[in-house]
């Protein structure tokens, strides 16, 4: 479906995401957050476009939290350049931090519900404009049904143009980048029933469609609010169940001493020293224990 115009955010300030590659078996690993993927579709797409390179043995992406998980065998300085070919395709990404409090779907909500609500007001009123025009009939001269159509056009044009926009952006970009999406189609849509409504109200015979173009707009935009609540609400509860992890373990090494290493560094057959209160970073057998 939908991408995230890309050419819209700030790079001035971005995290070289090398500093965040891991390095185990051979292989160069890194999570990105991904954003703009809201389908299977961009999920395709996102994977295919990585594998396309022979170095990249895995790329994963987990369309709640947004999560790419990408490995590959080479510099681990190509995390740059997976990243770049993320930005080109239409989905900007950056290192993945579940500990981090910002929400990046948040903004994407809130002009959400303010396109939803130009949508609502223009759909009331031009609905009222509307019915009045369908239950005048022969009582109601062209004179005053060309008004009513004018008042409609200039409620709904602008309310469109406004809350049309996550859709325009979205087809935008996939057309920039020669692919097609959902929000394509429903584009057209809204330029084709507001084009012909306004070639009818000024030239043509008076039936016009500004109803059907702010009200498509409206439910739309209610289902993309809906499907984006959902989905952030399974993200926190990943985010949430990715921070309560241990980031760090104590290792017991066979010299006797305790060192603390990163959780994902622990291996099969290690020992480690868990406090009363430790978070437990692995699955493990207790093998001594008091308390």
């Amino acid at each position: 479906m939908a991408a995230l115009d890309s050419t819209h955010l700030d790079t001035s300030n971005q995290v070289d995401p090398q500093a965040f590659v891991r390095i185990a078996d051979g292989q160069s690993r890194l999570d990105l957050l991904v954003r703009g993927a809201v389908c299977a579709g961009c999920i395709a797409r996102i994977e295919s476009g990585l594998r396309e390179d022979p170095r990249v043995e895995n790329a994963r992406l987990n369309l709640s939290t947004g999560r790419l998980a990408l490995s590959w065998r080479g510099d681990p300085a190509l995390a740059a350049e997976y990243v770049g070919k993320l930005r080109s395709i239409g989905y900007p990404a950056t290192p993945y931090e579940p500990e981090s409090e910002a929400d990046p779907q948040r903004e994407e909500e809130r002009k959400l519900l303010r396109a939803m609500a130009v949508a609502g007001f223009a759909m009331a009123n031009v609905m009222l404009l509307s019915i009045s025009v369908w239950a005048g009939g022969v009582e109601m001269t062209e004179t005053m049904q060309a008004l009513m159509h004018r008042i409609s056009a200039l409620i709904v044009l602008p309310a469109a143009a406004y809350a049309g926009q996550p859709f325009f952006r979205s087809a935008w970009t996939a057309l920039r980048n020669r692919h097609v999406n959902m929000d394509v189609p429903i584009s057209l849509a809204v330029f084709l029933a507001c084009g012909l409504s306004i070639w009818e109200t000024f030239i043509g015979h008076g039936h016009t469609y500004y109803d059907a173009a702010v009200m498509l707009l409206f439910f739309l935009l209610i289902g993309r609010f809906l499907d984006m609540r959902l989905r952030a609400r399974a993200g926190e509860a990943a985010r949430g169940l990715a921070a309560m992890q241990a980031a760090t373990a104590n290792r017991l090494r066979p010299d006797g001493r305790v060192e603390a290493i990163p959780a994902r560094e622990v291996k099969s057959g290690d020992r480690l020293i868990l406090a009363a209160g430790d978070r437990v970073p692995v699955d493990a057998v207790v093998v001594e224990g008091q308390g």
